[in-house]
């Protein structure tokens, strides 16, 4: 009797420590979500390190509780328990990314600063690059403030460059930019956010006086809409002229119908968590082959 009492206690231990071995994921230490445990050493053809390059969307600015960037709630490097970013998901699959992954988008940032961020993800010998710049280069102070399509397509080429030599193994995804376009057509019914884009003066070339149908702010918006879709044109040429390496999202985030849900409250302009998870959600590769 004692001798089976023991094997039951050993039993139970053992299912103890399996249990907390898998609870808690290691690069999020405040998750107590469940994960499924990566394959030891990797599955194949998954990347082992990432880094992410871009903005204030990238960044996670205004998904948190504060109004500052949250890079744990990233679409991209997130390793938060909300958001299932693309280093999550490839995390479930190869456990040599863990902890392998950087974030280096700056809110504010425009098509110009993306070359210095691919110097460190050169210097971070990353082997998955995301890229997801553009609506900063429009959010001028008026629609004759954005960014020229040359200069910016010229900005990008440099900074994919940069990747190429340094990175010539790395897989580049780049992601189309949000239809800002459509950001005003659904915030506009929406007194709260009218009132937060009038007194913030946020992305003032498509959001200034968004209330208004006066034919100058019709022509404006269309203006800032027209040059995003010269943008996205210019990062998926970009991209092709990279070669096999670089993956372009096909417009699919652009494409997004995204609804105020999915917007922070400090601007209406973010993606909160359920806003991150969606832009997750439609660009994540799912192979990594090219």
């Amino acid at each position: 009797m004692p001798r089976r009492w023991h094997i039951a206690v050993l039993a139970l231990l053992g299912i103890f420590a399996l249990a907390c071995e898998g609870g808690v994921d290691a690069a999020d230490p405040e998750s107590t979500r469940t994960r499924t445990v990566a394959p030891t050493g990797g599955a194949p053809g998954y990347p082992a390190s990432m880094a992410a390059l871009g903005d204030s969307i990238t960044a996670g600015v205004g998904s948190c509780v504060a109004y500052l960037a949250c890079s744990r709630n990233s679409w991209a490097a997130g390793t938060g328990s909300g958001v299932d970013s693309h280093y999550q998901r490839i995390l479930a699959e190869n456990s040599k990314i863990r902890r392998q992954v950087h974030n280096f988008a700056e809110p504010g940032a425009r098509a110009g600063a993306l070359a210095a961020q691919a110097d460190r993800a050169v210097d971070a010998k990353v082997s998955y690059v995301t890229v997801l710049i553009g609506a900063n280069d429009v959010c001028a102070g008026s629609a004759g403030r954005m960014t020229p399509v040359a200069t910016f397509r010229g900005q990008v080429d440099r900074a994919l460059a940069t990747l190429k030599k340094g990175l010539p193994r790395a897989r580049v995804l780049v992601v189309s930019i949000p239809d800002l376009y459509r950001l005003w057509q659904v915030g506009r019914e929406d007194d709260q956010a009218v009132e937060v884009w009038e007194s913030r003066g946020i992305c003032p070339a498509m959001l200034a006086r968004p209330a208004s149908a006066a034919p100058a702010d019709e022509e404006r918006r269309r203006a800032v809409r027209d040059r995003i879709e010269a943008y996205d044109e210019q990062l998926r040429a970009a991209c092709r002229a990279y070669g096999s390496r670089c993956r372009w999202d096909g417009g699919r985030l652009h494409d997004v119908r995204f609804t105020v849900g999915r917007l922070s409250t400090f601007d209406y302009f973010h993606p909160n968590v359920e806003g991150q998870n969606e832009i997750a959600d439609v660009t994540y590769p799912d192979r990594f082959d090219w």
